[in-house]
């Protein structure tokens, strides 16, 4: 399948995983050893976050998104409210292109004071 990014070039549109994985699988913090790795670079990755439903929650982390894949869309972030609207579930789709990059990523994210929790 191809697609358009946000910069008008075109990608072909894989989802990070080996074959018959049904979801992606975030990063360990264990090394990797060389050739080794369950992903296929690079790959529509998601990364799913949770926070507090504060003002400022979305933005801030797509700004973190944009930062290590500087072609995410905003646009393509999916939200969902908790069942009593206190807190919100994102899914950020980043172009995944390393290890490096996810890793960075996920540090950032848990790092970040207005996550609970990142997947």
């Amino acid at each position: 399948m191809i697609a358009a990014k946000s910069d008008n070039s075109l990608h072909e549109t894989s989802i990070c995983g080996a074959a018959g994985m049904s979801a992606p699988t975030p990063p360990s913090t264990a090394a990797e050893p060389a050739g080794e790795s369950l992903i296929d670079y690079p790959c529509a990755f998601p990364v799913k976050v949770m926070g507090a439903k504060v003002d400022g929650f979305v933005h801030a982390m797509t700004a973190l998104a944009q930062q290590f894949d500087p072609q995410f869309d905003p646009a393509t972030v999916e939200i969902r409210p908790s069942k009593a609207g206190n807190y919100l579930g994102l899914t950020l789709t980043i172009w995944a292109t390393s290890r490096a990059q996810l890793d960075g990523l996920y540090l950032a994210l848990s790092a970040h004071p207005m996550v609970k929790v990142a997947l």
